[in-house]
């Protein structure tokens, strides 16, 4: 019942969460869900993907540093409450969560992710022109 997670450590630095990606791509391994953490210095990509053994290869081969790790991929029903809920019954344990993150997969095929940009008009002009979809809040409540 357990999933794979790859950890990646990166240098906080312009282009080198790109290059990540590149390299996962190449080994044609599906992204499916991301969280990065980061300092002044280093940042931490914990990535769930398609192919966690060939990634975690495909990135050491590149000289990156990353890791598998055994996480839980829980399923809840996209009601208010849910979540809570759930950490109810973990919060009588003495389980600590150590994080967490959003995994979003809809039935159409699409995936939605968060992002946080230096520039969000910048950011929102770049990823319109690409082709991306924006979702309003209105949206996403309805999701």
């Amino acid at each position: 019942m357990q999933a794979k997670q790859l950890s990646v450590f990166i240098e906080n630095r312009e282009g080198r969460l790109d290059e990540v990606l590149a390299v996962i791509k190449a080994a044609n391994v599906n992204i499916m869900s991301l969280s990065l953490a980061d300092t002044s210095e280093y940042g931490l990509l914990r990535l769930i993907v398609s192919d966690p053994a060939k990634a975690d290869a495909a990135l050491k081969a590149n000289g990156f540093s990353s890791m598998l790790t055994d996480v839980l991929v829980v399923r809840l029903d996209n009601k208010v409450g849910s979540l809570q809920s759930f950490l109810a019954a973990l919060a009588k344990t003495d389980i600590n969560l150590e994080y967490m993150y959003g995994l979003t997969i809809e039935k159409e095929g699409k995936a939605s992710l968060v992002i946080k940009a230096s520039d969000f008009q910048k950011a929102s002009a770049i990823l319109l022109k690409s082709g991306a979809e924006l979702l309003t809040a209105e949206e996403i409540a309805k999701l």
